[in-house]
């Protein structure tokens, strides 16, 4: 079997293709691994947060300060914080990373303990994250990307203050 010189450049041209899509492949499947728990950041970098609302209040900014109000007006807010307070638990949020994990079989899906809804510019949804408890550990759902993140108890007093932990 004899191949021409053109034969021989098509030959090299697909071997050589072949190749890149096999070490494409491979590098995609070596550099991901899903099952294992890894480190996520709660809100993209660089965000910039518009509104954070619980259940009963919505705390927005306004200018370079923030301020809280009810969002049901016959029931006084649960925990209502100094502007300093406000800006730090926002800060908490911007900064705070979690590891991932896998649903537990506890976990009841329709039942959050407290849900906190973000507005962020430059982004057309809001950022929504359910809380839970399950087999006496907290989680965090985010609910767009449906990450699952193991929650410490400081950490999720000090993100929803308003909720009280039993």
């Amino acid at each position: 079997m004899r191949l021409s010189r053109k034969g021989w450049n098509n030959v090299i041209i697909f071997s050589m293709l072949i190749m890149i899509f096999f070490l494409n492949g491979l590098h995609k499947k070596i550099g991901s691994d899903k099952t294992q728990a890894q480190l996520q950041p709660l809100l993209p970098a660089q965000s910039f947060v518009l509104t954070l609302e619980f259940s009963d209040q919505k705390i927005e900014r306004i200018g370079t300060s923030w301020r809280t109000t009810a969002l049901i007006k016959e029931v006084p807010l649960s925990w209502q914080g100094s502007e300093q307070q406000l800006s730090e638990l926002v800060y908490l949020w911007q900064n705070t990373a979690l590891m991932t994990t896998a649903t537990p079989d506890a976990l009841d899906i329709n039942k959050p303990l407290s849900a906190a809804t973000f507005e962020l510019a430059g982004e057309p949804l809001p950022w929504m994250y359910l809380l839970y408890k399950a087999n006496g550990e907290y989680y965090l759902l985010e609910k767009t990307s449906q990450r699952l993140l193991l929650l410490d108890l400081s950490i999720a007093k000090q993100l929803f203050p308003s909720f009280t932990f039993s």
